[in-house]
């Protein structure tokens, strides 16, 4: 049974200095309690640090991050007659945006010491790399997704 009610997509405007939407979706879901310049302070000052680093375009390297932390299956539990299955399906792009990025800021906050800028560039650059707890959390999901396969004929 689906929702009757989808609300609809907000409109994001780029971010300030990169003019990139991801940035600034980035930067929105790393506010906390509604402090936004916080927010876009920890997202600059955590890519001026991977520039810093790798001498490389930031935004290359963040872009190179949420490709690789961005999962391609994911298993949904789906009902059928008192049994649930965890079935496996594809993940549609805008969700797969939103879980890498997601993956990633909760990665980096359990990453020990250190300001908060220093934990999320040294995760983009993990990420980046295919390494880091955000690129291991989407290689579990590919596992499950693969584990379950049988049930794919479940399909919601």
């Amino acid at each position: 049974m689906a929702r009757r009610y989808t609300p609809e997509k907000r409109e994001v405007t780029p971010d300030v200095r990169f003019k990139n939407l991801d940035v600034q979706m980035m930067i929105n879901r790393i506010m906390i309690k509604g402090k936004k310049s916080t927010a876009t302070r920890l997202m600059y000052d955590a890519l001026d640090l991977i520039e810093e680093r790798t001498g490389k375009d930031p935004i290359e390297t963040f872009d190179a991050a949420l490709k690789n932390v961005s999962p391609l299956m994911e298993v949904r539990p789906r009902r059928v007659g008192g049994a649930t299955y965890q079935v496996p399906m594809e993940v549609e792009p805008s969700r797969r945006k939103t879980l890498a990025m997601r993956w990633i800021i909760t990665a980096s906050r359990a990453r020990p010491g250190k300001s908060y800028a220093e934990k999320l560039a040294n995760e983009l650059m993990d990420a980046a790399t295919n390494s880091g707890a955000a690129y291991r959390r989407r290689e579990e999901a590919h596992r499950m997704a693969e584990a379950n396969r049988a049930f794919s004929h479940f399909r919601l």
